[in-house]
């Protein structure tokens, strides 16, 4: 039954940062289905959060950095294919750009992730197969392509 035949459907609203330091990006390696992926800082939107807050507490719970929001990058919309557990889900993912502020050594990463890396565009670019999703590198690419806009774009309304 689909959502047009009165089936509840609801996207995966995610957020992304895209932390740059010394023309370098922060990614993270995590354990997927049995395999080591390639992501941004990246999750859900919990309740009771902004898009931004998701972004900084997502991004710390990763890899230890607290970071310092600089500018929306876009908003991505992607359906994941269909595998053998049923459809894939559909993702609605918000990317922001970032600056490293202050890192925790000792912090213990989320569940999954393996790693917190530092890799430069090409390596991320050549690493491809392993990205978690195409949303990794099309953020990036448009990142690099100088794509910013005002935070205040991804308004929260009280």
């Amino acid at each position: 039954m689909s959502y047009r035949e009165g089936r509840f459907w609801q996207p995966d609203v995610t957020v992304a940062t895209i932390v740059v330091d010394g023309g370098r990006l922060l990614m993270v390696e995590e354990a997927v289905r049995g395999a080591l992926v390639l992501n941004q800082p990246a999750g859900h939107l919990e309740p009771d959060e902004t898009l931004l807050q998701a972004a900084r507490r997502e991004t710390l719970e990763e890899t230890g950095w607290e970071v310092e929001l600089t500018a929306f990058v876009g908003a991505y919309q992607w359906k994941a294919p269909d595998g053998p557990d049923g459809p894939g889900r559909h993702y609605l993912r918000f990317a922001f750009a970032a600056v490293p502020v202050r890192h925790d050594s000792v912090r213990t990463l989320d569940e999954g992730i393996v790693r917190a890396l530092w890799m430069t565009p090409a390596e991320l670019r050549d690493a491809r197969p392993r990205h978690r999703s195409p949303l990794v590198w099309q953020a990036v690419a448009d990142f690099l392509g100088g794509q910013r806009h005002p935070l205040h774009l991804a308004r929260h309304l009280a």
